[in-house]
This record gives structure tokens, C-alpha cells and sequence, in this order.
């Protein structure tokens, strides 16, 4: 006689069919923007800062396939290029975000009592600030560029990290082995580091992941008022902006293709990334 175990809550059969199709998809092309990032100087037919304004807002053709910008530059090979910057600042941003985030969460929950109350009113306080305006303030006093841009999104991200954290925290430290270990004369930062904060690890990872997308939609955001990335960089929220003004000249292309790129990669992510949260939350 066997018994059936499973992982997560039940689902309609339809729903069941169809989720790992779609998951599969977005892990698909996910996998190939990846190889896009690390073979770029490889598939690119240009160098994403060749200008040749003898083939400026030329349609696609043979030597063009998606088009070129106002400066000639051809758009599959910025596209390519920007790839990099859209991935590795978003990972970078969630990262430094998670280390303070995490060690707030962690903090607040374990010790209890009014620093849980500080930490918490701190982090309400920074969570009801709209998180865009307050990178502004920040690019206002240090400067335009893309590092301030992750820094200061790494700031607005860690008070949304760390009420995740605090919430999963508290039901970790209820378990019993936590209090066997301070049975045992463990400290409290030892039991953290060693035991509460690794058993919370799939849980975080999976929430971060569908973190990504807001953060890559957010860093575009700022590239595409002037506040992020500077030119020449490849960035597809700048990209967006230096195209605008071909739109009124009858030319879609510059402004059109890195905007349905960042669409696909911020669709494919939070696809990917509410099934990973899902699976790993169910799973811990």
C-alpha cells in the first residue's frame, strides 16, 4: 500500500496541467537571456557604441535586424549588451537589500519586546514612503548614476524584506529546537547565524526571486527619467528614453524593442518567481 504525499496545496486538474507549461516557458527564455548576457560580445553583430549616422532609424533589414537609434547604433546589439546591466544590478540591489533586511527581520524577531517595536515602527515608517521618490532624494544630494541607483533601491527594498523576514522569523523561533539549543547554553546570535537564519534561507530566496522583477522594473524606471544609467550605456530604461523622441519621426523600433524587453524578462521572472516561492514555502 503506498500513500501519496504531496508538496504544496491542492490544485484544479486544468490549473495543474497548465502551471508547469508556463513555468517551463519563462525558464526557457530566462535560460536564454542568460546565454545572451554572458555570449553578447559573441552574438552581437555590432558594437553596442559603433554610431554610423548614415543608417539612422533604418528599418530591419539584412545588416540591421532589429532596427537601428537615432545615432545609427544597431538596437539587437545595445539589446544584447543591456542585458548584463538589467540583470547583474538587480541581483546586486536584492542583494545588499536582503543582507539589511534580513538582519533587521531577524533582529526584531529574536529579541522581542521594544526593539521588535522600534525595528518594526522604523520599518513602517520606511515601507509607507513611496520607495521611487525616496531614491530621487538620495540621486538629489550624492548624484545621477547607476551605483546610486542600487543603493538607494537597496535602502527602499530592505524595509519590505525585513517584515517578510520578521514574519517567518517569529514562527521559526516557536519551534522546539530552538529552545533545546538555548537549553544547552547557545546564544542567541549563535542559534541565528547557525540555525534560524539558514532554515529560513528557501523561504527568502523564494521571495527575493519574485522581488527581481519589481527591482529590475524599478531600476528601468529611474534609467528612463535620467536618474540611472548614463550614456552610452546599453541600459534598456535608457534605451527607452533616447528612443521617445523617434516616435514623433514614424520610428517604433528604438523605443519599442528594449520596452518589450524589459516586459518579458519582468513577466518571465515573476512567473518563475511565484512558482519558486510557492514550492520552496511549501516545501520548508
Amino acid at each position: 500500500m503506498t500513500t501519496a504525499v504531496t508538496t504544496g496545496p491542492l490544485l484544479p486538474v486544468g490549473e495543474r496541467a497548465r502551471r508547469p507549461v508556463g513555468v517551463a516557458v519563462a525558464a526557457g527564455f530566462l535560460g536564454l537571456v542568460v546565454f545572451a548576457a554572458v555570449f553578447a560580445p559573441l552574438l552581437a553583430p555590432y558594437a553596442p557604441d559603433a554610431v554610423d549616422l548614415s543608417a539612422s532609424l533604418a528599418g530591419t533589414s539584412g545588416d540591421h535586424l532589429l532596427g537601428t537609434d537615432a545615432s545609427g547604433q544597431d538596437l539587437l546589439s545595445r539589446v544584447l549588451f543591456g542585458v548584463r546591466t538589467s540583470l547583474i544590478a538587480p541581483i546586486v540591489l536584492l542583494a545588499l537589500a536582503a543582507i539589511l533586511g534580513v538582519t533587521i527581520g531577524t533582529v526584531a524577531a529574536w529579541r522581542g519586546g521594544w526593539v521588535d517595536t522600534l525595528l518594526s515602527r522604523v520599518t513602517d515608517v520606511m515601507y509607507a514612503f513611496p520607495g521611487l521618490l525616496f531614491v530621487v532624494l538620495i540621486i538629489a544630494v550624492f548624484g545621477a548614476g547607476m551605483t546610486t541607483s542600487v543603493l538607494g533601491l537597496a535602502l527602499a527594498f530592505a524595509p519590505t524584506i525585513a517584515k517578510y523576514t520578521r514574519s517567518v522569523a517569529l514562527a521559526e523561533r516557536a519551534k522546539p529546537y530552538i529552545d533545546a539549543y538555548r537549553v544547552q547554553g547557545m546564544g542567541g546570535a549563535r542559534i541565528c547565524v547557525r540555525h534560524l537564519v539558514p532554515n529560513l534561507a528557501r523561504s527568502i530566496v523564494g521571495y527575493l526571486v519574485v522581488l527581481f522583477g519589481e527591482a529590475l522594473m524599478s531600476l528601468a524606471t529611474l534609467s528612463y527619467l535620467g536618474f540611472g544609467a548614463q550614456p552610452p550605456s546599453s541600459d534598456w530604461g535608457l534605451m527607452v528614453q533616447e528612443g521617445q523622441s523617434a516616435i514623433v519621426q514614424g520610428a517604433l523600433l528604438p523605443a519599442l524593442v528594449p520596452g518589450i524587453a524589459i516586459a518579458a524578462v519582468v513577466v518571465a521572472f515573476n512567473v518563475v518567481g511565484v512558482w519558486a516561492a510557492d514550492r520552496l514555502g511549501a516545501r520548508r
